[in-house]
């Protein structure tokens, strides 16, 4: 996420895909998602008491609200901007922890009060640990079929947007975006929009949407480039993309990583663990591409398609056992120990660097003007300068002076015993 989000913009087909499609920044969440529901099978593998296990799960889920609130709500305007404060009418709602929040509170729910239901031996049947869960799989299938029906059937009327870009020339000026149907995937008339603008309000939605490096919208694409002159209005329109719809789909990356959490706990042998997680991850790779290229449903982060979800799913458990293959078979866990470091300190790390909170600290204390902080003199001189180019100094910055600091960071932290928990 780090690598993405700060390295995105010198190198953009790293960054989020601008509608269809999928590239590495568009792995990052339903990765979270999907060793979240690992976590969570693990976690509640053993409930002493239903009551305690529910009260922790909604204490979580409420901490995870507030940070995400906090940090992408609109309050905090970290790194560079050294300003704090938001408008109650134009906050954001939605976000990367708030979406984390529904996933982990909706399995870890089906989880604790399918409790006494949980076998403890499983059948020699193929579909045996299937069947032997299916209230986690039945959770996953409404929240499917919700989803399917809602962006196939409801209805998109026409809507329309007032700007808000102070410096713009069109700050304060309305825009209308005809649609009138229904089923439609594309950016301006799809049904995760037009849920999100009824629910949310238009005004509470993100500002800034990948859209506008689409070929629509700039002759640059996939780059961040000026408008086309013929662009259409929905350009500048705000887009939500951890919306509420598009949120429920991305339950369905949470019941996969439970499964594989369940696997891991039945089976005990290495190959039987292998042969269950590859052979799903493979299936869902393929499904997720035969749904993408047949046109039937494109890849689509942003609206969470159901393509999407089995691609990066699939991705997932094969990386998933990829990392199984070389820790637990082949017991290189020394050259992925800063991983191991990073993930027990995951919020830590998440706050402090992906949203930029030490950077904007450090950037607080500054000479004469807020670009000339330690930050700023670290990036341009130390990596830009060095390598002559701005897009390959920010990318050795990006790797050295943040993934690599908060990985040593964390292992210090390790061995001190200190973790950020919620």
């Amino acid at each position: 996420m780090i690598l993405v989000d700060d390295a995105g913009g010198a190198y953009e087909r790293i960054d989020h895909s601008p509608w269809n499609g999928c590239t590495l920044a568009d792995f990052v969440m339903p990765f979270f998602l999907f060793i979240v529901g690992v976590a969570v099978a693990l976690a509640l593998k053993r409930i002493p008491k239903v009551s305690e296990a529910i009260k922790k799960v909604v204490v979580r889920t409420l901490k995870l609200l507030f940070w995400g609130l906090l940090l992408q709500g609109g309050y905090s305007h970290a790194p560079d901007d050294l300003s704090y404060g938001v408008d109650m009418k134009h906050i954001r709602w939605c976000g990367i922890l708030q979406r984390i929040a529904l996933v982990y509170f909706v399995v870890a729910l089906i989880e604790i009060l399918t409790t006494k239901l949980r076998p403890t031996i499983i059948g020699s049947g193929p579909f045996a640990i299937f069947s032997a869960y299916y209230w986690q799989w039945i959770g996953g299938l409404i929240a499917f079929v919700l989803y399917m029906v809602l962006i196939f059937t409801l209805y998109v009327p026409d809507w329309s947007f007032v700007l808000h870009n102070p410096g713009d020339v069109n700050d304060g000026k309305r825009f209308t975006v005809q649609c009138g149907v229904r089923g439609h995937l594309g950016p301006a008339c799809n049904a995760v929009g037009y849920v999100d603008r009824q629910v949310w309000g238009i005004n509470h939605l993100y500002s800034q949407p990948v859209w506008i490096r689409s070929k629509d919208c700039t002759d640059s694409s996939s780059s961040m480039g000026p408008l086309r002159k013929d662009a259409p209005s929905w350009c500048l329109a705000p887009f939500e993309p951890e919306g509420l719809l598009s949120s429920i789909s991305a339950i369905l990356s949470g019941v996969i990583g439970v499964h594989y959490g369940h696997v891991l706990i039945h089976f005990k042998v290495h190959s039987e663990r292998l042969k269950q997680w590859l052979l799903m991850g493979f299936g869902l790779l393929i499904c997720g591409i035969i749904l993408h290229f047949t046109n039937a449903i494109p890849i689509n982060k942003q609206l969470y398609s159901f393509s999407y979800v089995c691609f990066t799913a699939g991705a997932a458990g094969i990386v998933f056992s990829a990392f199984y293959i070389l820790i637990d078979l082949w017991s290189l866990r020394m050259p992925f120990l800063f991983l191991e470091w990073i993930g027990m300190n995951s919020m830590l790390v998440f706050v402090m660097a992906a949203e930029g909170i030490f950077p904007a600290f450090v950037n607080g204390w500054y000479y004469e003007t807020p670009k000339k902080s330690l930050v700023h003199w670290i990036h341009e001189h130390v990596f830009v300068n060095v390598w002559h180019s701005e897009r390959l100094g920010t990318l050795l910055y990006v790797i050295f002076a943040e993934i690599v600091f908060w990985a040593v960071v964390a292992g210090i932290l390790h061995r001190l015993g200190i973790y950020w928990k919620l």
